[in-house]
């Protein structure tokens, strides 16, 4: 090789490394600071989101004592369901922990988390509305429960892109 190739490889491998370590760059895009409700609303977020992680693990780590303590409908319901129901609900979970953590840190990369935790949300509620009984074994509570989290998974979404698009995330 010769002198000026390997100039021109070491200088591009500098450039991706330090890309990659400094994904924004201060000089040519400045951080504009935050209001508080910003603050606020990103760790209601990140509650939220953690009792939905609760949630989650409570359901995949569920003992055989507690299952025993559903109705023979709930207990049918509750074993019956696909596993990639339960592979959206996980994504859902821990894709929108893991957007407000972006939120807190100011990452612009909230916006993919929450989109994927919508896609969880939506997949999840899709055969709970439509493939499933759910709502008649689990009654209407089950349906309010699932439209809250659908809107608030779609407000942090919106949330998320207002943020961007403001700079308070880069």
């Amino acid at each position: 090789m010769n002198f000026l190739f390997r100039a021109k490889l070491l200088f591009f491998l500098y450039f991706v490394v330090n890309k990659l370590l400094n994904p924004t760059d201060m000089t040519s895009q400045s951080r504009i600071k935050p209001p508080v409700w910003f603050w606020i609303v990103s760790v209601v977020a990140l509650l939220w989101n953690l009792i939905g992680a609760a949630s989650y693990v409570a359901d995949a780590f569920m003992s055989v004592e507690q299952l025993s303590q559903f109705t023979q409908e709930q207990r049918l319901l509750y074993e019956s369901r696909p596993g990639w129901v339960t592979a959206a609900y996980a994504f859902a979970v821990w894709a929108g922990t893991l957007g407000c953590i972006a939120l807190l840190f100011r990452k612009k990369w909230a916006r993919t988390a929450f989109l994927v935790s919508l896609i969880g949300v939506l997949v999840q509620n899709i055969y709970q509305f439509f493939l499933s009984d759910t709502l008649q074994v689990m009654g209407e509570g089950a349906l309010i429960l699932a439209l809250m989290v659908i809107i608030i998974s779609i407000a942090l979404l919106f949330f998320a892109k207002f943020s961007s698009s403001k700079a308070w995330i880069t």
